[in-house]
């Protein structure tokens, strides 16, 4: 079993996103939209984000920031690359939406729009597409989060004989907006890592609290404080 290294750590909640362990936003409001608010501090420009539904979003958003440090543009095309993702809710999220466009008869309206979103990879091929990543992309359904699943999926992920050695790989969930989410960029490559990949350290970031650090970025202004 080849050695796996941590190169870079997202993870979202219902109020907070964090890369490598420092808070970079917390949500001003909880009637507010998190993921869009979270795309619009990031200063992100990528139109058809706004298109997706939820579960999409808050994995693009992830893989923006995962992927921000891999050295090469989005638009460079990564052969070596694949996406591996897992949830408990699957598509559940958009599935309700759209069940809300059907259900009165009297009311009838099906939108195509929503309805390309009720399957859960569909996330790993948005975050494919934007990343230009030419492996595998896989979507898994199970009961709760769990570290040696993660473990076992990168394991088949990595193809030497197909030349992947480098992958995203997380927990993306988000239904009835409830965000779990923790995506890992891992590679073969020790070098430039945070850490190795063992279960330990992916239970470890699960439950990461927060660095003194606080960055809050918002479109028309920056500001840094410590507590």
């Amino acid at each position: 079993m080849e050695k796996k290294y941590i190169h870079s750590v997202v993870r979202i909640t219902n109020n907070q996103l964090m890369h490598n362990g420092e808070l970079l936003l917390t949500r001003s409001a909880e009637d507010s939209s998190w993921p869009v608010e979270m795309y619009r501090g990031l200063h992100l420009q990528y139109p058809k984000f706004f298109k997706m539904d939820n579960l999409c979003k808050v994995g693009f958003l992830a893989a923006e920031l995962a992927m921000k440090d891999v050295g090469v543009s989005p638009e460079t095309e990564k052969p070596d690359f694949s996406v591996l993702l897992l949830n408990s809710t699957s598509s559940l999220d958009n599935d309700i939406s759209y069940q809300q466009t059907i259900a009165d008869e009297t009311n009838y309206f099906p939108s195509p729009a929503v309805f390309v979103y009720t399957l859960a990879n569909i996330v790993t091929g948005e975050i494919a597409i934007r990343h230009k990543i030419k492996g595998e992309t896989s979507f898994y359904i199970q009961e709760k989060f769990s570290p040696a699943t993660l473990s076992d999926v990168a394991e088949l992920g990595f193809m030497p004989h197909k030349g992947i050695r480098e992958m995203l790989i997380g927990w993306v969930d988000f239904l009835e907006d409830k965000c779990d989410v923790l995506l890992f960029r891992i590679s073969v490559n020790p070098e430039n890592s945070i850490s190795e990949w063992t279960d330990e350290e992916v239970s470890r970031w699960y439950e990461a609290g927060v660095q003194k650090k606080i960055v809050l970025s918002f479109v028309k202004y920056h500001y840094l404080c410590e507590i």
